[in-house]
């Protein structure tokens, strides 16, 4: 695996990033436009896998098989922990109507559809959103 320089700079927009999506959700009309934060977050993951892709393919040892095998190490056991956190504690404090609906978003988010399953209900901008 190819590790790239630390780089404060990155920090500092993450940081920008993560910052103008949290005073968005608690804020919304101090900060509009803070959901772009998250596109901005995109973006420089983007940048940094991509910076990765690029270097193992110019030593010769770029494979995509190794490649995912690091993305699921990397993610599936957060993400495993978070649904599971999540059903456990709805299934204390929600009412049935409200645990199945959260069983359908656990389902999705188990399968990255999450975002289908978020359009089907509401619009990206919608005030539930």
């Amino acid at each position: 695996m190819e590790h790239l320089k630390y780089r404060p700079d990155i920090d500092g927009l993450r940081a920008i990033a993560v910052l103008s999506v949290v005073i968005f959700h608690y804020f919304p009309s101090l900060l509009p436009g803070g959901f772009v934060g998250v596109d901005i977050f995109f973006v420089i993951s983007g940048y940094l896998i991509t910076s990765i892709i690029l270097k193992s393919a110019s030593n010769k040892s770029f494979s995509y098989l190794d490649f995912y095998k690091r993305r699921v190490l990397r993610i599936f056991p957060a993400l495993s922990i978070v649904l599971v956190s999540c059903l456990i504690v709805g299934w204390v404090y929600l009412f049935q109507d409200d645990y199945k609906l959260l069983g359908k978003h656990v389902f999705s988010g188990s399968f990255f559809i999450s975002n289908f399953t978020l359009w089907s209900e509401s619009g990206y901008f919608d005030s539930k959103s």
